[in-house]
């Protein structure tokens, strides 16, 4: 199976960190043709209301949603569910079940309250799930609540901001899904810096990458990224390297 490259655009990321962090549907439609361009295979985004705000609402959500996909045809796109934007499980839900236009994938963190449900209800809504696994704790509780065979992947992200220790930190994450037979796909980053050596273990063990600045606006080297698609050429050279 070949390896992904996924592409997370913009995240809760502020644009005082990075002038290039998409916001506005035009930018996101704009900074994913960039990214597929320079080759990203599926990207990952998050919503924001015309004031700026991050969102989990119908309009926003499709609003963003159709620009992606009018830039980029064909190109599979995920959506955030994250607790962060709306930590109430049960209005987060209900905020969710009011998209009226749905993404092939959303991601799905495992730790957060009230996440099999919200699961349950995008499963049955043919909406495919990356399980997001942030921690050894969210991937024991990912294996234990038996929903791995109807997900779609696996999302291993430690945040360690050391990368020794994020490296560490990922792969006791795969032992966790190794021992419970879970045998999905897996795409693997970190946070900053780290995120690189996450992605180089990542792909020593014929896993799928991420990258965008939702992760890191730091290029290998320790330079700032200029936009996704820095980010995005420099993920696809660690590829072709392997």
């Amino acid at each position: 199976m070949p390896r992904l490259l996924a592409v997370a655009l913009n995240g809760s990321r502020s644009s005082s960190e990075h002038p290039a962090i998409p916001r506005t549907p035009q930018e996101l439609a704009e900074e994913g043709r960039a990214s597929v361009d320079a080759g990203g295979q599926i990207l990952h985004l998050h919503a924001y209301d015309p004031v700026g705000v991050e969102a989990l609402a119908a309009e926003p959500c499709v609003t963003a949603l159709q620009a992606g996909r009018a830039a980029c045809p064909g190109i599979p796109i995920s959506l955030t569910t994250s607790a962060g934007i709306e930590p109430d499980p049960r209005r987060r839900l209900e905020l969710i079940a009011g998209w009226t236009e749905l993404p092939e994938l959303v991601t799905a963190n495992q730790g957060e309250e009230g996440i099999l449900e919200l699961c349950e209800h995008l499963m049955q809504r043919g909406v495919g799930i990356e399980a997001g696994l942030l921690s050894l704790s969210d991937a024991q509780a990912f294996a234990y609540s038996g929903i791995a065979g109807r997900c779609v992947r696996a999302l291993v992200e430690p945040l360690d901001a050391d990368p020794e220790v994020a490296v560490v930190h990922a792969a006791a994450i795969e032992e966790v899904l190794l021992a419970a037979g879970i045998t999905l796909e897996q795409i693997h980053h970190g946070d900053g810096v780290a995120s690189w050596a996450v992605c180089m273990r990542a792909l020593s063990r014929g896993h799928g990458i991420r990258t965008g600045l939702e992760d890191t606006i730091l290029l290998p080297d320790g330079h700032l990224a200029v936009d996704n698609a820095d980010l995005v050429r420099a993920a696809a050279a660690m590829m072709q390297a392997h």
